[in-house]
């Protein structure tokens, strides 16, 4: 019996150009619930590109043109009646340098949720910042600082920051755009550690160009190369025996 797929996302013959220049071509890509999904290949491939369609970040982008069909529950992410502010609730992103607000702690957490109305009073809010900092795997390091300025913490701790900060307005889908590069081995160790523990509550879909924390901690990989989908699967496949020879050259070092 054919297992059933729930995808959280499901991408249809997706182009991004900016100006005129092609970024990504014809992409078509599902991807599944409550799994990690990493998205790999050598620089300037369009896997950024792609991730930030995601969540529409690319609208603030001048001359970015996104056409195509992006469905998230089957709804049209790119249609008039989507609000992006309300869809970035919904899928959260974490991007590759740490970058709290030059706040405390507790008000970097506490912001999402004040705008977008989810805690109308201060024991609402310091329930809600509790919470994330719990899932973030960092309530135990700062519970006793919660007034610091966020910005004097460590580089992986900053990390875990944002995305206590990017589950705070209780969003489905968690993007992350390359969030270790800028971290040493032991912070990296503890963020992967935390997207496993996440994936449970959260669909995420992770930019890294780590094909070693690729193999660690995504179930499914899709790998990019000049602006095209070469080959997407499990992971496992992918890295043992992918059935693309680009796909092939790519993971054993040929080239990127």
């Amino acid at each position: 019996m054919v297992k059933k797929m729930n995808y959280k996302f499901e991408v249809k013959g997706v182009n991004v150009f900016y100006g005129l220049k092609q970024a990504i071509n014809d992409i078509s890509l599902n991807i599944e619930e409550n799994k990690i999904t990493a998205l790999i290949g050598p620089s300037g491939c369009g896997k950024s590109t792609f991730l930030r369609c995601m969540n529409r970040m690319n609208d603030v982008i001048t001359n970015c043109r996104v056409k195509g069909k992006i469905l998230l529950d089957k709804q049209d992410i790119y249609s008039d009646k989507i609000d992006p502010v309300q869809l970035r609730a919904k899928v959260g992103m974490v991007f590759q340098k740490p970058n709290p607000f030059p706040k405390s702690i507790f008000e970097n957490i506490a912001y999402g949720p004040r705008i977008h109305g989810l805690g109308s009073t201060k024991a609402e809010l310091s329930e809600i910042v509790l919470d994330s900092l719990e899932r973030a795997g960092l309530i135990n390091e700062v519970k006793d600082r919660l007034d610091d300025v966020a910005t004097g913490l460590s580089g992986g701790q900053q990390q875990r920051i944002c995305i206590a900060r990017a589950i705070a307005v209780n969003p489905e889908v968690i993007l992350m755009d390359e969030p270790c590069s800028a971290l040493d081995p032991i912070a990296t160790a503890r963020i992967e550690e935390l997207m496993n523990s996440l994936a449970t509550t959260y669909t995420i879909v992770i930019v890294t160009h780590s094909m070693q924390q690729a193999a660690r901690v995504s179930q499914n990989t899709a790998f990019f190369h000049m602006g095209d989908l070469v080959e997407n699967g499990e992971t496992g496949k992918i890295f043992t025996q992918p059935d693309e020879q680009r796909t092939q050259d790519y993971i054993t070092g040929r080239f990127g």
